[in-house]
């Protein structure tokens, strides 16, 4: 079960496994989030903070809910778990979330939740020279 950081420190709320893929499941906090998609490409907390060059204190308290992120650290995180920033931006809530329709194949692989980041490379890498092919 996950903590959240509340206003009261004696308010812990306590969250039963959702799955962060269904769109009809409660919507995550950004460090949850994050948390679960380092845990679906099977990557510590240490080798995360590396990749994406912070500590790895201050990486552990953005998961748990006690830091709020930059936009920059949420770029730099993104990029290290090989999914799509604005993932990130709209639940952390710095982008809207238009629910606007997925349009190419491209952002399709990016966006689905059920990929791990080496799939979504080696769908990108094959639909590329596919792509590429055809030109």
């Amino acid at each position: 079960m996950a903590r959240r950081a509340t206003d009261d420190p004696a308010d812990v709320e306590q969250a039963d496994d959702v799955d962060p893929a269904d769109p009809a499941a409660e919507i995550l906090d950004v460090g949850e989030f994050i948390r679960s998609q380092r845990e679906r490409a099977e990557m510590s907390i240490r080798k995360l903070a590396e990749l994406a060059n912070v500590s790895n204190p201050y990486l552990s308290q953005i998961e748990r809910g006690l830091r709020n992120p930059s936009a920059d650290i949420l770029q730099q995180v993104a990029n290290a778990l090989r999914i799509s920033v604005e993932t990130l931006y709209v639940r952390a809530g710095i982008l809207p979330d238009h629910d606007r329709p997925i349009g190419t194949v491209p952002e399709a692989i990016e966006h689905d939740p059920d990929l791990a980041p080496e799939q979504k490379l080696a769908l990108l890498s094959v639909y590329e020279s596919f792509v590429s092919q055809s030109d």
